[in-house]
C-alpha cells in the first residue's frame, strides 16, 4: 500500500487570518518501507514573516520571495501524493492550510477521509503523557539531532520512522529481515522453512496402508515399486 508522509511549515497558526503556507515536504512509503521518493518545495507567502514563525522555521521573507508561488507547485505536489493516504501529525493543521491554498485558486478540497493522524494514533497508545514529534522521536529512538528547527521534509522523514513504531511495522519489519537472513545459503534465496510446532495427525490409517502393500505385491516380483520397499527380514534402523 502506497502512503505519503506529510508536514508543512507556515506564516502562523490561523490560515483564515491570513496565515499562509511556505513549505511542504512529503515522503512516499509502500508497506510501510520509505521508497526513497520525496517531494519538497518552498513557496512565496506573498505576505511578511512574523517574528514567532520565524524563530520555529527559520524561513525569511527575503528567502521566500525568490520561491514560486502556490499556484505555480501545486500540479506537481498533487500528483505526487496521488490518491494515497496522508500521514500527518497533527493533520487537522497541515490540511486546513493546504485546503485554503488550494480554495483560494479554486481547485478541489483534499478530503480529511484520506488522514492518517499520527498524534491521535499516538495519543491512543500513549494516553497522559506529551506526544510531540520531538518525544515520540525520543521514545523509539529515533535520532533528530538534525532537527534544529522545524523543516517540512525533515519533519515528514522523522514522521515517516515514527509511523513504523506507532502502527507497529517496525516488528514485523525486522521478522521479515531475520527470515531473509536464514534464506541466504552460499549467497542464493531459499524460502524459509518453519518447523511445526506439533506433528499434522496422520490422514492415511494401518488398514489403507496395509492394502496398499497388497496391491503393490499383485504387480509381480520385478515391479518398481518393489524397490522402495525394505528388503523382507531387514532390521529397522534406530
Amino acid at each position: 500500500m502506497r502512503e505519503i508522509v506529510l508536514d508543512t511549515e507556515t506564516t502562523g497558526l490561523d490560515p483564515l487570518r491570513g496565515d499562509r503556507l511556505v513549505e511542504i515536504g512529503c515522503v512516499e512509503m509502500f508497506n510501510r518501507m520509505p521508497t526513497g521518493q520525496s517531494f519538497h518545495v518552498y513557496i512565496n507567502p506573498e505576505r511578511d514573516m512574523p517574528a514567532e514563525a520565524f524563530a520555529v522555521h527559520g524561513l525569511s521573507a527575503e528567502f521566500l520571495t525568490t520561491k514560486q508561488l502556490f499556484h505555480e507547485v501545486v500540479d506537481e505536489f498533487l500528483e505526487f501524493i496521488g490518491d494515497a493516504p496522508l500521514v500527518i501529525h497533527n493533520a487537522s493543521f497541515d490540511i486546513s492550510f493546504i485546503n485554503a491554498e488550494l480554495d483560494r485558486i479554486k481547485r478541489a478540497a483534499i478530503p480529511r477521509e484520506r488522514l492518517v493522524d499520527t498524534l491521535l494514533l499516538a495519543r491512543r497508545k500513549h494516553p497522559g503523557v506529551s506526544n510531540r514529534l520531538d518525544d515520540l522521536c525520543s521514545r523509539y529512538a529515533i535520532d533528530n539531532s538534525r532537527r534544529t528547527k522545524h523543516g517540512a521534509l525533515l519533519d515528514a522523514e522523522l514522521l515517516a520512522e515514527v509511523y513504523v513504531d506507532l502502527v507497529g511495522a517496525r516488528q514485523s519489519q525486522l521478522l521479515l529481515a531475520s527470515e531473509a537472513e536464514e534464506m541466504r545459503v552460499n549467497g542464493a534465496a531459499d524460502a524459509p522453512r518453519r518447523q511445526r510446532p506439533v506433528p499434522l495427525t496422520p490422514r492415511i490409517s494401518d488398514a489403507e496402508r496395509e492394502a496398499h502393500r497388497a496391491f503393490i505385491a499383485t504387480l509381480g516380483d520385478k515391479a518398481i515399486w518393489n524397490e522402495f520397499l525394505p528388503a523382507p527380514g531387514a532390521a529397522s534402523a534406530g
